[in-house]
């Protein structure tokens, strides 16, 4: 049996529509278009490609979009002075500090600075606590976890009782998206790196999430057969074959796993599409709640 393979790029892709028809519709009615303020400290080149894909993003939905650009060696008050003046901008509806920060800045203080209303990327701690909580909702919830329960939606009718195991403990992926799976009645189970018997705990289940950020870890005979894998890790690992040198690669063994699995997600191709996708779903929501 070969696995599924669940296209993120085009589920994405679908979503990127419904926001660029949402903001049409939302400017055609004579609201102010929505806009993105993206931060970025330092040079790391991964940060640099990821601001700049979610800029053309927006370009592309008609989503108006301002980058900030910072030294590496900015003070602590310096950034916080720059989202406070965000968060009293009127044309910016949410606030993007991309992470992670050069050593020597508190993220957390940063992370809490941004208005709740404007946290698109769903990481302040009252978007977080409320997502944990039963009977309370968060503004916003984390872009990545989102996409990953977009793309389960798609391919698991019902995740009441279901044995759902979440490989890795992350406050970026791990962590939310087990609760958003606890929302949704699965039962869940999360482990790590450290985790006694690892193969043992992944086998018990009929989703996985992998988010762990080790190359290929996942083999194939960890996974139940028919299990549905979503792979969220991006990890570079050598290849003289490429021209950059170099490959990406998942947490899971992609070409074994699919042997076993029910259906799993590529990587590139499967979870990274759906997380741009869900900042821009958030960025209207946010633009949404601005006029309430």
């Amino acid at each position: 049996m070969t696995a599924v393979i669940i296209d993120g790029t085009a589920v994405a892709e679908q979503i990127r529509a419904k926001v660029a028809e949402d903001v049409n519709k939302w400017v055609a009615a004579g609201h102010a278009r929505p806009g993105l303020a993206t931060v970025l400290v330092g040079e790391n080149p991964a940060s640099q490609v990821y601001v700049r894909s979610k800029q053309k993003a927006c370009a592309q939905v008609g989503i108006e979009s301002y980058g900030h650009v910072l030294p590496a060696d900015v003070s602590q008050s310096d950034l916080e002075k720059l989202v406070a003046d965000l968060n009293d901008d009127p044309k910016v509806n949410g606030i993007l500090v991309q992470l992670p920060l050069p050593s020597g800045l508190d993220e957390e203080k940063v992370l809490r600075s941004i208005r709740v209303e404007k946290d698109v990327d769903g990481f302040h701690p009252i978007n977080i606590g409320r997502l944990a909580q039963k009977g309370r909702d968060p503004l916003f919830v984390p872009c990545t976890p989102s996409g990953v329960m977009h793309l389960l939606a798609q391919h698991v009718s019902t995740l009441e009782g279901v044995n759902a195991v979440v490989l890795g403990r992350s406050n970026i992926v791990g962590m939310p998206v087990a609760l958003l799976l606890v929302r949704a009645n699965a039962t869940v189970t999360i482990c790590h790196s450290r985790s006694k018997n690892l193969p043992d705990i992944v086998r018990g289940a009929d989703v996985l999430v992998a988010a762990v950020g080790r190359p290929e870890m996942v083999k194939a005979d960890w996974i139940k057969p028919g299990a549905v894998v979503i792979d969220v890790g991006v990890n570079r690992v050598e290849d003289v074959s490429k021209p950059k040198g170099y490959r990406l690669v998942g947490d899971v063994a992609f070409d074994e796993v699919k042997e076993v699995a029910g259906a799993i997600t590529p990587v590139p191709g499967g979870v990274g599409p759906m997380t741009i996708a869900m900042l821009l779903k958030n960025t209207m929501h946010a633009a949404q709640i601005a006029e309430v």
